[in-house]
């Protein structure tokens, strides 16, 4: 079963000037072939199918909670998406957007396609039960989620979008090792000579040097109070790209509040009147005996609080 916590793996800026086009790009990350819904179902259908568990247990704890962790880069993909998409003039959608699902079927949100509108394919999983045959389509897939997002932060200025590039590109980063840390341990093959795949060195990437500081680049967080403990058989070593010390870390990381998005009436999202709506869910409150202040927590900024007026 998967723990969902209310926040964010890293921290996102809050909505600036639109940008429909950039956001049709990065949909690819969300439902192309090697977007993050591919990453998330590849490793989810190999751990539901993975069989004498205790005899390999070191690698289903890897492939397990990989997959963990690809359920909040979809996330982040999805924030990123409706994050560009705010305050987009649904009268001009036709001249400022590439996918006009967006505004018609999204509520000018994320949706399961590709950067072209195609829907996401359970034709991409591979879990063929063979473990070297799905590590190494697990290392191919990675390598090329990290060409698409090169490409995709070549593409799209949006700070948005930079920003779910820059983390994504290290954390996958960790991935591409995990995966080929595990095929060497299986079969003696050194994916490891293949690094940087593609041959960008990450630290060149501004957006990425944050968190290489943070030596995100060398974790493996365990997200499980307790299961999981065998991946420290495989994931252990000297980093391919700069030789420090791989490590796992034995919790999620705390993570960053998401931004409370601001209603976009124009597309009925949450509601033509979202007033209506915020004092239903007040009146229930009150019969809930729960305080009159909502319990979750949002990111807020006087700088955010401005735009959210503006875009209202």
């Amino acid at each position: 079963m998967i723990l969902r916590i209310d926040r964010l793996q890293t921290e996102m800026p809050p909505p600036s000037s639109p940008d429909p086009q950039g956001a049709a790009a990065v949909q690819e990350l969300m439902g192309g072939k090697y977007g993050e819904m591919s990453t998330l179902m590849n490793y989810t259908f190999q751990s539901f199918n993975f069989r004498n568990r205790q005899g390999a247990r070191p690698f289903y704890d890897l492939i397990a909670n990989i997959a963990a962790e690809e359920y909040g880069h979809i996330e982040l993909v999805g924030t990123t998406i409706a994050t560009m998409l705010t305050g987009a003039d649904i009268d001009s959608a036709l001249e400022q957007g590439r996918n006009y699902q967006h505004f018609i079927a999204g509520g000018k949100g994320v949706l399961p396609q590709d950067s072209m509108g195609k829907p996401w394919s359970g034709d991409y999983v591979t879990s063929t039960g063979d473990l070297i045959e799905d590590l190494v389509h697990n290392f191919f897939l990675e390598t090329g989620a990290r060409n698409n997002k090169l490409k995709v932060h070549q593409m799209v200025d949006h700070p948005a979008a930079r920003a779910l590039t820059g983390y994504l590109l290290v954390r996958g980063g960790v991935h591409q090792v995990a995966y080929a840390r595990a095929v060497e341990n299986l079969t003696g093959a050194n994916l490891m000579k293949l690094f940087p795949s593609p041959r960008i060195p990450t630290e060149k990437i501004p957006e990425c040097r944050p968190h290489l500081e943070r030596g995100e680049h060398l974790k493996l967080y365990r997200f499980s109070p307790k299961d999981y403990q065998e991946i420290v058989a495989v994931f252990n070593g000297p980093h391919p790209e700069t030789g420090e010390e791989l490590q796992v870390v034995d919790q999620a990381p705390e993570g960053f509040p998401p931004h409370d998005l601001p209603e976009q009436e124009d597309v009925f999202a949450p509601s033509y009147a979202p007033e209506e709506i915020a004092e239903i869910a007040r009146k229930l409150r009150t019969a809930a005996g729960l305080p009159d202040e909502p319990l979750g927590e949002v990111a807020s900024t006087g700088r955010f609080e401005k735009i959210k007026e503006k875009l209202s």
